[in-house]
């Protein structure tokens, strides 16, 4: 079997764009509702942070909704299709997997913010160390894209095991992981600047179907 997937050729980026469409277009009602409540619920945390500020804590319970939209779009790459069931199996086996990939992702911004900050206050001598962080930064971000669908694919594998998983994928397509990255950031863009609504119902699932599909090929394409 190892042999086999080995040998199946890797599908592109745009391969992979209209694969995630085509997905989202025949599971789009579970995947627009599962977007939304991962974007009611951080709107949700973020209104109350306005009043509370100790309450951007509880973004990390973000990981939950986030776990369970990821764990969907893999069982549609996987399986072809999904269904409501699957989707419920989804939130309880997966969410404690997300609480900690977010954490881990909370970490990394506020550990980037800080960096940034005191690079970028330092002096002229300095600022390039700066852009070094953001560049890191940009590199840990598009590798949440290989990681999350793994990780949340086997939630009972060590995490250690599966970001050596992802490390290695991304070490093997770099640039198409970056190429993934950034039109995936154009479509996000697009939505917000465009309209809101696209971004908190439908463009965070298809770009959750979009890494699901890149990362776990080619062993879930039709030609194996």
């Amino acid at each position: 079997m190892t042999t086999a997937i080995s040998a199946v050729r890797q599908p592109g980026v745009g391969e992979v764009l209209r694969r995630a469409a085509r997905d989202f277009y025949e599971e789009s009602w579970r995947l627009v509702l599962l977007n939304s409540l991962l974007s009611g619920y951080v709107l949700l945390v973020l209104a109350a942070a306005t009043f509370v500020p100790p309450a951007l804590v509880l973004l990390l319970g973000a990981g939950w909704p986030a776990a369970a939209l990821v764990s969907a779009a893999v069982i549609v790459v996987e399986t072809g299709s999904l269904t409501f069931i699957e989707v419920t199996e989804s939130v309880r086996r997966s969410w404690r997997r997300g609480v900690v990939l977010a954490g881990m992702l909370a970490a990394a911004v506020v550990a980037t913010l800080i960096s940034f900050r005191f690079y970028g206050d330092a002096g002229t001598l300095t600022w390039p160390l700066a852009v070094v962080v953001l560049y890191l930064a940009a590199i840990f971000l598009v590798y949440q894209l290989l990681l999350w669908p793994l990780a949340v694919r086997d939630c009972d594998r060590p995490l250690g095991d599966v970001a050596g998983e992802a490390a290695i994928v991304l070490l093997r397509r770099p640039l198409a992981v970056l190429g993934l990255g950034l039109a995936l950031l154009v479509v996000n863009v697009v939505g917000l600047v465009l309209a809101v609504l696209p971004l908190l119902t439908m463009t965070i699932a298809y770009s959750v179907l979009a890494a699901a599909r890149f990362t776990l090929a080619p062993a879930t394409l039709e030609e194996v």
